[in-house]
């Protein structure tokens, strides 16, 4: 037996364990034009690349059945891939669907689920053609991947960024995750007294940021007719922090965001301050955004300023300046990945 010692899984968090699984991968075949490493795998069909993606959603871990209805939880789950495919720059065509579920799912339970996935479908012009289902002894399980296309010179990576590129984020950040924290809240006042109905009146944004997000098709429209060309992308899942350091890894670049160009909704603000939370380190750690984050030539300025929902929070550095953000008085404090990990142990 060997005497190398064992890492747990909570100590290399997620992204160590993908890189523990996948640092031995050799890719064999030439149609194969990106493997693992980015927000989607892409393979060549000719002029067209193939973006291929999949995300697996777990009960207990990724949502929580006591305030998650089925039909937000179906239509969220297909968002979560399709803003995969839109960071890569590409039109997502068709998903595959496989589940896992318990016995104490009822058909009209998975009816609903299905019907949210319908209804994401259906709004962003993809296809539904298959999948599999399964039984589960410890709830329900979700898997979809999606599939889309781009023309090969338009593919978007997150290696691409360059020194002086702007960084941009579409949207606003935080949201999601206070929605989450406000959900969590009502579901412990409701555990320790029945009697205590929840109380969601007036956070109808943060929690259809958390419970039911859109992917930016719209953005990605919107840079094509404009003529931008993004240098790289990714999109806004774990967190601002983990991404722009993603982005920062993969290009081997640095970078400065400046922490009052961030944008944040005065609804994810006021809950900041409810429960005594800081907006700022909520909008770089939070998470569930689906947003783009991505990279644009600085001779694109004047054209991208005209883009709604798009601002500009930063710009590439050379790689040996580090990944910092510029705080209002001009001070530097060092950018760290805060954010979603789900393989760390939770109450």
């Amino acid at each position: 037996m060997s005497g190398k010692k064992k890492k747990d899984l909570q100590e290399i968090g997620e992204f160590g364990l993908i890189r523990l699984l996948t640092e031995t991968i050799e890719l064999k075949n030439k149609t194969t034009i990106k493997g693992v490493g980015d927000d989607a795998a892409v393979v060549s069909m000719g002029d067209l690349q193939t973006v291929l993606t999949t995300d697996l959603l777990t009960e207990g871990i990724h949502f929580d059945l006591i305030y998650t209805p089925l039909k937000h939880l179906g239509y969220k789950a297909v968002i979560v891939n399709l803003s995969d495919v839109y960071a890569m720059n590409a039109i997502p065509s068709q998903i595959l669907v496989s589940i896992a579920v318990s016995s104490k799912f009822t058909t009209e339970m998975i009816e609903e689920l299905y019907e949210g996935i319908h209804k994401a479908c259906k709004f962003y012009g993809v296809d539904l053609i298959g999948g599999d289902t399964n039984s589960s002894l410890t709830g329900l399980t979700i898997s979809i991947t999606a599939v889309g296309a781009v023309p090969k010179e338009r593919i978007v990576y997150r290696s691409g960024a360059k020194d002086k590129d702007l960084i941009c984020v579409t949207g606003d950040l935080g949201a999601a995750y206070m929605g989450l924290q406000l959900l969590e809240r009502e579901k412990r006042l409701f555990n320790k007294s029945n009697s205590i109905q929840p109380d969601l009146t007036g956070y109808d944004y943060i929690l259809e940021r958390q419970l039911k997000p859109e992917a930016r098709k719209d953005i990605i429209q919107k840079l094509a007719e404009n003529e931008i060309m993004p240098t790289a992308m990714i999109d806004i899942s774990d967190g601002l922090s983990s991404e722009i350091l993603h982005i920062c890894d993969a290009s081997d670049k640095g970078c400065r965001l400046y922490i009052d160009k961030i944008p944040v909704a005065e609804e994810t603000r006021k809950m900041a301050v409810e429960l005594s939370m800081e907006p700022v380190s909520i909008s770089m750690n939070g998470g569930e955004d689906y947003e783009l984050l991505f990279t644009v030539n600085l001779a694109d300025y004047d054209k991208l300023v005209m883009i709604p929902g798009v601002h500009i929070i930063g710009h590439i550095t050379p790689k040996k300046d580090g990944c910092y953000m510029v705080l209002p008085d001009g001070s530097l404090t060092e950018i760290t990945a805060l954010g979603w990990n789900s393989l760390k142990l939770r109450d």
